[in-house]
């Protein structure tokens, strides 16, 4: 089948045949790329006699890296959305265009945060809430990510694009090849050649830069790809540059607003529950990753589907590709919620041994994933809105949970039930985000199911506001 037969598809195939076809390789890959922390934890928190104070160590860090990885999705999602619309309206060299200078937003973004990040590391991991105990195991952790910045973008941001470009099971690839060098690297680091948790994060830039090498490869040198990185499209073009920033600031933001609710939430953990409490929250969303990435996986297989459908105006192929993702998540998720609520001791025992942290964390993650099931109304309504280049709307829905509701959560309830306060923060955030998506998204649909019977309204309609 020839590459643009590839796209086309996008626009004929069964949906459900799309979704299974983009969104499995899409899954297993947001899943084994989930392994690159996960593993770390794991490891680092079975390290003998620092354990505990290591992953806590860990658990300071999460702000930095999710701003990280948010400078990923800001460039990447609003490349890979971008390269989808493009395709859709048949104009492949403009998708050319938005792969370069996405490519120089990439490097561009690494330099600063790798040498701006490493400069005030020690000065942030204090203000993120970092202890004497604790930070010394956060430096050791956090600055070699942070020089590793490039090969985290690379393997992530612009892996992104490669999915876009018709071609979801290489994607699926890269992050297979890097999370499996990952697994096999972490033992050695950490153990065998004893560099502790600062081997842990060796082995993690190491696992990046061979997966970002495979990206390059892909779109400079692969006769799979249908568009290749070049000199002329990397040219600065103000116009496309600030389409994908457009784009991709709503799961930017929603990640930057992340770190800051990690913050506020250290500092509300240290004091209702100390150190140990910081490390509990640290093992609870990493358990709580391993069931969130499938659904970041289904969003990414739906993403090119809606964007290609929505270029081209077919908009009820667009409503039910939305659908279809919305169920398929919410099954997922309600089965993942009865298995942390039956067998919490098993997921937790995987990431520490000291049994006063266990009791922590289990009883913390009981509470604060208690509306795990309907997660999914938020998660897949802002996919929807940055996979049709709206991204205003994308970026309310997406910070509603953090900066609407769960901050001033995390702010009030401690004040009056301690740490179970902070723990029940958690499930009260997201049934408000949930009813607040859910008015935006419902209210789209119904829009879509008039478009597609009306053809003059649209046109009217169709348009993204990639800038109001």
């Amino acid at each position: 089948m020839s590459k643009d037969n590839t796209q086309q598809d996008l626009g004929s195939e069964s949906i459900i045949k799309l979704l299974i076809k983009f969104s499995i390789p899409a899954i297993i890959g947001m899943v084994v790329n989930m392994l690159y922390n996960v593993v770390d934890r794991m490891y680092i928190g079975n390290i003998p006699h620092v354990g505990g104070l290591a992953i806590t160590g860990v658990g300071i860090t999460m702000p930095v890296t999710q701003i990280i990885t948010g400078f990923g999705m800001l460039v990447g999602i609003g490349t890979c959305a971008s390269i989808s619309i493009a395709f859709g309206k048949q104009n492949k060299k403009e998708a050319q265009r938005y792969l370069g200078n996405g490519l120089l937003g990439i490097i561009t973004l690494s330099i600063l945060v790798a040498v701006l990040g490493n400069l005030f590391a020690e000065q942030i991991l204090i203000l993120f809430g970092a202890s004497e105990n604790t930070l010394p195991y956060a430096l050791s952790y956090i600055r070699p990510l942070l020089w590793g910045t490039i090969c985290n973008l690379f393997a992530f941001g612009l892996n992104n694009s490669i999915r876009s470009d018709g071609n979801p099971k290489l994607s699926m690839l890269t992050m297979i090849i890097g999370a499996a060098i990952n697994i096999i690297l972490d033992p050695i680091f950490i153990f065998a050649l004893d560099l502790g948790i600062q081997g842990a994060a060796y082995a993690t830039v190491i696992s990046q830069f061979i997966a970002g090498c495979w990206v390059l490869y892909y779109f400079t040198k692969s006769s799979k790809s249908s568009i290749k990185i070049t000199l002329e499209d990397m040219k600065l073009d103000l116009g496309i540059m600030k389409n994908i920033l457009v784009i991709g600031l709503a799961p930017f933001c929603m990640q930057f607003a992340s770190s800051i609710v990690s913050v506020i939430a250290n500092k509300s953990l240290m004091m209702h529950g100390g150190d140990l409490a910081i490390g509990a929250m640290a093992i609870i969303t990493s358990i709580s990753t391993i069931y969130i990435m499938p659904i970041f996986g289904i969003n990414q297989g739906a993403q090119p589907i809606i964007g290609y459908n929505f270029g081209a105006n077919k908009f009820e192929r667009v409503r039910q590709t939305y659908m279809y993702s919305l169920i398929a998540s919410t099954v997922f998720l309600f089965i993942s919620f009865i298995f942390v609520q039956t067998f919490p001791y098993i997921a937790v025992g995987m990431f520490n041994n000291d049994p006063e942290l266990t009791e922590i964390t289990v009883s913390g993650m009981r509470l604060f994933l208690l509306s795990m099931p309907i997660i999914g109304i938020q998660m897949t309504a802002s996919n929807y809105y940055q996979a049709v280049g709206k991204a205003k709307k994308a970026m309310v829905i997406s910070l509603s949970r953090q900066i609407i509701f769960l901050i001033p959560c995390f702010l009030i309830i401690p004040r009056f039930l301690g740490l179970q306060g902070v723990w029940l923060a958690g499930p009260i955030a997201d049934l408000l985000a949930i009813a607040f998506s859910s008015i935006f998204i419902f209210k789209e649909m119904r829009e879509l199911k008039k478009m597609a019977n009306d053809p003059e309204l649209s046109m009217k309609s169709a348009s993204p506001d990639l800038v109001a």
